[in-house]
């Protein structure tokens, strides 16, 4: 007799059993649906070599093991020093060549408010609470077997909020002096700001808190985030935190501010301007360049905004007007756009009038990052002109309070160098006015703030300005670098 033909509910159960086997011994088939493809390809290790645990700690067996500080670069105000330890709230410099360390008050100061006077002075310099030179001996004995490693590079500032909660005394100083100094590292920097210096991994407050680094008008925030994005940032009650653990750190490398201790330098003297010490130190001609294409980058724009002495020059008038405080003559503030206007009309370049206040913080840098003739009266809006484009043509144009004695009719113009060293330091052209009157280096005034400085009846000659952009924008021996 033969097999009766299989029903139906057998050949269903044939059917899984093959199914499952299938499955089971056939590799690299265990999903019924193809996985698909991931949509980049698979991220590599950010570190090929062997493993091995993190480097937490700075170890040694005895005092002539201990590793010594090393100043690397140093002005007043701005040092540049490998293993620099912090214990109990003191920053220590270890050191068995103390004769080789320079004066600890140019380093380090109290970091309390700046203040007029003798006595002021003094109550800043540093005592052994605040700085001390210590042997290796010494080290070893306070230490034990070693300290607590922060690695990378640390901007360490020892500054109280009086002025970094400025956006000019931030930008301009704080943050134009760290880079000045730190990259007298590279003195190769190139046009396009590329460098073989790493990037500052931390930033360090140990006088002020995390509420009190950022100005009134929120740019401060934006330039440490498009300098550096993935800086990190400590306030004192971090410095505090570490004290309070009873145990020493050593920085690896920490670039260190102080504006007291700058204030000695004879930059400084000079100048006013703490950044100015900086300059002391070696450095490249486009050491600016790196700063500046990351923050124009981030504004959205191509670094090379603003380039060259053949495209359509920019002229942006940045009014106070409307601030209500060191404000242009109206009716000359009037007569200055409508001579602007005339230039707009005649040679086609662009002009903009702009009140800061009114634009967001992204159009500021862009429109900055543009502009080849900056103008505008003595204020925080002017610095902006850190994310202009040095050239030949590029400009900044300042008006200036023309002050006059009412007994001997002799006139004390006014003057600060704030606006005019920053650019300068830039490689850039600077000119101030006093009504129709113009200067630039190597002709320029002392401070003054007469009377009327800081007030709303600032003349300037609309005429002179328009006149003075045309010589500039027209230069008869223009270099094409663009």
């Amino acid at each position: 007799m033969g097999f009766s033909p299989a029903t139906p509910r057998e050949i269903l159960l044939v059917c899984l059993l093959l199914a499952g086997l299938y499955l089971i011994f056939v590799p690299g088939r265990h999903q019924l649906l193809p996985v698909p493809p991931p949509l980049s390809p698979a991220p590599q290790p950010l570190n090929t070599q062997e493993a091995s645990f993190y480097s937490t700690r700075l170890s040694w067996a005895s005092a002539s093991q201990v590793p010594q500080t090393k100043i690397i670069a140093h002005v007043p105000g701005w040092s540049i020093i490998d293993r620099l330890y912090i214990y109990q709230g003191v920053v220590l410099i270890v050191s068995n060549e103390p004769h080789n360390v320079p004066n600890i008050s140019a380093i380090y100061s109290k970091g309390v408010d700046i203040e007029v006077g003798e006595e002021a002075e003094m109550a800043r310099l540093p005592d052994d609470t605040d700085i001390r030179i210590i042997s290796t001996t010494e080290a070893r004995a306070l230490f034990g077997s070693g300290a607590q490693l922060l690695d990378g590079v640390t901007y360490l500032v020892n500054d109280p909020p009086q002025y970094v909660r400025h956006y000019y005394h931030w930008a301009a100083e704080l943050w134009f002096g760290f880079w000045r100094t730190y990259s007298s590292l590279d003195t190769s920097i190139s046009a396009s700001g590329n460098t073989t210096i790493p990037p500052p991994r931390r930033m360090w407050f140990n006088r002020l808190d995390a509420f009190r680094w950022r100005d009134y008008s929120t740019m401060n925030q934006w330039i440490v985030r498009s300098s550096f994005p993935d800086l990190t940032m400590e306030f004192i009650d971090d410095w505090d935190d570490r004290i309070k653990m009873g145990v020493p750190f050593v920085l690896e490398r920490v670039v260190l501010a102080d504006r007291s201790a700058a204030m000695p330098a004879l930059n400084y003297q000079r100048y006013q301007r703490t950044a100015a010490a900086a300059f002391g130190l070696p450095g490249s001609a486009n050491w600016w360049m790196t700063i500046r294409n990351n923050v124009v980058q981030f504004a959205g724009l191509d670094p090379e905004e603003g380039a060259g002495t053949r495209r359509r020059p920019v002229i942006t008038y940045i009014s106070r007007q409307a601030w209500g405080r060191r404000m242009l003559i109206p009716a000359d503030h009037e007569k200055l756009v409508r001579e602007l206007r005339k230039l707009e009309r005649a040679y086609g370049w662009e002009v903009n009038v702009v009140l800061p206040e009114k634009m967001s913080r992204l159009e500021q840098l862009q429109l900055a990052a543009r502009t080849t003739i900056m103008m505008g009266v003595h204020g925080n809006g002017l610095t902006n002109l850190l994310w202009m484009k040095p050239n030949f043509r590029s400009t900044v144009i300042e008006f200036f309070f023309p002050g006059i004695s009412t007994h001997s009719r002799h006139y004390t113009c006014g003057f600060a160098h704030d606006y005019e060293y920053t650019t300068r330091a830039l490689g850039m052209t600077h000119y101030g006015f006093w009504d129709d009157a113009a200067f630039t280096s190597p002709d320029i005034p002392l401070p003054a703030y007469p009377e009327g400085f800081q007030g709303n009846e600032i003349p300037v000659d609309g005429e002179a300005v328009a006149e003075l952009c045309i010589q500039r924008l027209t230069l008869e021996a223009e270099v094409d670098d663009g």
